[in-house]
C-alpha cells in the first residue's frame, strides 16, 4: 500500500488511545471509521473528540468549520467484520490472545493490501503478526497519550514487515503532523524501555515507605520532569500502565527490575484507574474539574 492510496482509516479501540488517534486522522483529512466492542464506548468517544475540538477552537488551533469537518470524516463502526479500510489501527488492551483474535478478523475481511498497524506500546510486532496469513502487513504504529497532542509515534517493523509498509507507515504518521521514528522490534520499543523505571523505580519507593505520591512527584517535577510519575499515571490510566508493566516483565524473563508494584496491582483491583475513573494516586471529584 503506497501512502497516496491511503484514504479510509479505521481505528479499533475507542478508548483514551483510540478516540485520540481517531481524531488526529479525521482532522488530517481522512474518513476514519472507529470500533469498539463496546458501542457506548463509541459514543462517548465520539463526545470527547467534540470536546477536544472545541477546546481546541477556544485556543485558537483550528477553526468552527474544521472541527465540523473533522466530524463529518468520523464514521462509527458496529461490527468488527464491517472495519474495512485502507490503513486500520488497532488500539486495545495489551493482552497478546486478544490482539491475535481481532488482527485475524480484520486479515479476513480486508484486502492483502491492507496495512495492519498496532498502538501496542510493549507487545513485540513479531509476536501480534505470527498467526496471520500475511504478516508482512503488520506494522507498529506506538502513538502517545494524549494522542491528539502528543506529537511522536514509534514506527516497528516486526521480523516479516515489509520495508513498504514501513515507508507508508512513516509517511502516514507524519501527515498527520506527528514525528515519527524507526524503533527496533523489542518489548517497551525506545520510550517504554527508557520511561518503565521512572515508574516502577517510583512505586518502589512507595512501597518502601520512603516518600509519598504527591512528595515523590514534587521533586521530580522540580528536578525538571514535565509531570511527577503518579500524576503521570493517572493521565495515562493506571490500568494501561499497569498492563504495559506487567507485559514488559514477562517479555524480560521476569527481570526484577521491571517487577510490578503491588501498590499498583491494588489500585487496579479497586478499580482506580486515574483521571478517567475519578480516582487514582489521588482524587479527581468532579467539584474539582
Amino acid at each position: 500500500m503506497l501512502l497516496k492510496n491511503v484514504k479510509t482509516v479505521g481505528i479499533v479501540g475507542a478508548g483514551t488511545m483510540g478516540l485520540g488517534i481517531a481524531q488526529v486522522c479525521a482532522q488530517a483529512g481522512y474518513t476514519t471509521l472507529l470500533f469498539d466492542a463496546r458501542q457506548e464506548a463509541v459514543a462517548a468517544a465520539m463526545r470527547q473528540i467534540e470536546l477536544n475540538l472545541d477546546k481546541g477552537i477556544k485556543l485558537k488551533k483550528l477553526t468552527r468549520k474544521q472541527k465540523e469537518k473533522a466530524l463529518e470524516r468520523l464514521e462509527p463502526v458496529s461490527h468488527l467484520k464491517n472495519m474495512k479500510a485502507d490503513l486500520i489501527i488497532e488500539a486495545v488492551v495489551e493482552r497478546l490472545e486478544v490482539k491475535h483474535q481481532i488482527f485475524e478478523t480484520l486479515e479476513k475481511n480486508n484486502t492483502p493490501q491492507t496495512i495492519l498497524a498496532t498502538n501496542t506500546s510493549s507487545i513485540p510486532i513479531t509476536q501480534i503478526a505470527a498467526h496471520l496469513k500475511h504478516p508482512e502487513r503488520v506494522v507498529g504504529m506506538h502513538f502517545f497519550n494524549p494522542a491528539h497532542i502528543m506529537k511522536l509515534v514509534e514506527i516497528i517493523a516486526g521480523a516479516a514487515t515489509s520495508e513498504q509498509v514501513v515507508k507508508t507507515s512513516k509517511g502516514f504518521a507524519e501527515k498527520l503532523g506527528k514525528t515519527a521514528i524507526i524503533a527496533k522490534d523489542s518489548p517497551g520499543f525506545i520510550v517504554n524501555r527508557v520511561a518503565r523505571h521512572y515508574y516502577v523505580e517510583s512505586l518502589l519507593l512507595a512501597e518502601e515507605g520512603l516518600a509519598g505520591f504527591s512528595e515523590i512527584d514534587d521533586l521530580l517535577e522540580a528536578s525538571g520532569f514535565k509531570m511527577g510519575p503518579f500524576r503521570l499515571m493517572d493521565l495515562i490510566g493506571v490500568d494501561t500502565n499497569f498492563s504495559v508493566t506487567t507485559s514488559m516483565y514477562e517479555a524480560f524473563w521476569q527481570a526484577p527490575k521491571f517487577r510490578p508494584s503491588r501498590i499498583q496491582q491494588q489500585k487496579v483491583d479497586a478499580g482506580h484507574w486515574g483521571r478517567k475513573s475519578g480516582r487514582g494516586f489521588y482524587s479527581y471529584e468532579k467539584k474539582d474539574e
